[in-house]
């Protein structure tokens, strides 16, 4: 009697745990995802976890295992609840609508048949778990395949994948199969927004603009720098010396970077972060002291490179919406900074002359407002040093030997052009009798 009271405690402990975590906000979740055009049809062929599929009328057994003799009408109202309804595909400009379920089933947590395209569908299509497996629903995997009518399999194809509902932190891998055969991969987190599964160049280009031009204006770091840069000079013929240094400086290791010849060890990001912050202590520290235009585009330069570093970091992930503009995206990230830049600097000058005309003389201006900026950077130095401390350092190794080997190079050529536009600018300055 005992037993049997205890077997039926258990079984509604079971079930409630079960209706539970229909409930429960996944913290992390990883959407994997295939699109197809064919012909007439566009295929999106999806696996999410079904723990991330909540407020289902989840059908159970007695033991609380997922019934799934009876799941598949849930299976499809998830698969429109929380996928169809979110993902929204566009033909062109032209939104593409009611998709119809080809299958969906339940697959177990240790199934890979998502590894490549083929095998997914195989998969989906094939026969469901056997009615015995017992697995809850928390633990299972929901897989299905959409069809979607569309005009050709030719067309500009645009989505925007929306699924980040479905819990805390949303990982998405995305898989266009192009009409030739080949496949552009996507691995994103949340949601980036439309993302043109092949863009022309023209939409990569405006794009990257925009993004350029929204990371300068928001990287509080590079703006502290360009603040510190301008402070002391503020006549137009050297700030575009000292603009041009730095922007030639952070495109070079920007395309290098983009084109992998940085090293891609785990403690070369926090690296550069600290000599993002160095840098901004010591154009403070220079305004404080005085320095001269002659000397300052050649350090703007050196410290132009370590930026052209932090904007690579910024642009690693953005890059897989390039398409096949790389170069092209690349200049486009660079315009938008430079006229971020721009921005900056017409709004900043007005301001500063106001200040140091009616408010507090140039000099003692420069000193406080320089000393401010000391204050934080040398707060982000400190923090971004500290960070970097606790990564080992690299083994002296052929790999690190050949990338030190090329950067060198690089350095060189770098330092031999910045020697001869000085020599140039001596000589026009200085012309000889």
């Amino acid at each position: 009697m005992l037993r049997k009271a205890f077997g039926a405690v258990l079984t509604v402990a079971l079930a409630v745990a079960g209706t539970a975590s229909a409930h429960e906000i996944p913290s992390h979740v990883r959407v994997q995802a295939f699109l197809e055009p064919k012909a007439d049809r566009l295929r999106l062929l999806v696996r999410v976890p079904l723990a991330a599929m909540r407020d289902m009328s989840v059908p159970t057994n007695p033991l609380g295992y997922l019934d799934l003799t009876r799941a598949d009408p849930v299976l499809r109202d998830a698969a429109v609840l929380w996928i169809a309804d979110y993902v929204e595909l566009y033909e062109g400009e032209r939104r593409i609508t009611s998709p119809s379920i080809v299958a969906a089933r339940v697959s177990l947590p240790s199934d890979r048949s998502f590894d490549d395209y083929e095998t997914a569908l195989a998969h989906v299509r094939g026969p469901p778990l056997p009615p015995e497996t017992e697995i809850y629903w928390a633990q299972g995997l929901l897989d299905v395949l959409f069809e979607y009518p569309i005009e050709s399999d030719q067309s500009e194809f645009t989505i925007n994948p929306g699924l980040e509902r479905l819990g805390m932190s949303v990982v998405n891998v995305l898989r266009f199969i192009q009409p030739d055969g080949s496949v552009r991969a996507f691995d994103f987190a949340g949601n980036p927004g439309l993302i043109r599964l092949d863009p022309a160049w023209h939409q990569a280009f405006l794009s990257f603009v925009r993004l350029g031009f929204l990371h300068i204006l928001e990287g509080t770091d590079h703006l502290l720098f360009l603040f510190c840069l301008i402070l002391p000079f503020r006549r137009f013929r050297e700030l575009v010396l000292l603009t041009t240094a730095f922007t030639v400086a952070h495109s070079t290791t920007l395309v290098a970077s983009a084109y992998g010849a940085a090293p891609d060890a785990l403690w070369f990001p926090p690296l550069v972060e600290t000599l993002i912050a160095t840098s901004i202590v010591y154009m403070a520290l220079e305004n404080i002291v005085g320095g001269k235009v002659r000397r300052r585009w050649l350090l703007t330069f050196g410290f132009g490179l370590v930026h052209g570093f932090g904007f690579s970091f910024a642009l690693r992930e953005t890059l897989q919406f390039a398409g096949s503009h790389l170069l092209t995206s690349l200049l486009a990230f660079n315009l938008g900074v430079e006229l971020g830049q721009l921005l900056v600097l017409l709004l900043l000058l007005p301001l500063l002359s106001v200040l140091f005309r009616h408010v507090v003389a140039e000099r003692t201006g420069t000193v406080i407002l320089s000393a401010l900026v000391t204050h934080t950077g040398w707060h982000w130095m400190m923090a971004r040093g500290a960070a970097l401390g606790e990564f080992d350092w690299p083994e002296l190794d052929s790999s690190f030997l050949a990338s030190a080997m090329r950067w060198t190079m690089l350095l060189v050529v770098v330092a031999g052009l910045a020697w001869l536009i000085g020599l140039y600018r001596n000589r026009r300055e200085h012309p000889s009798p």
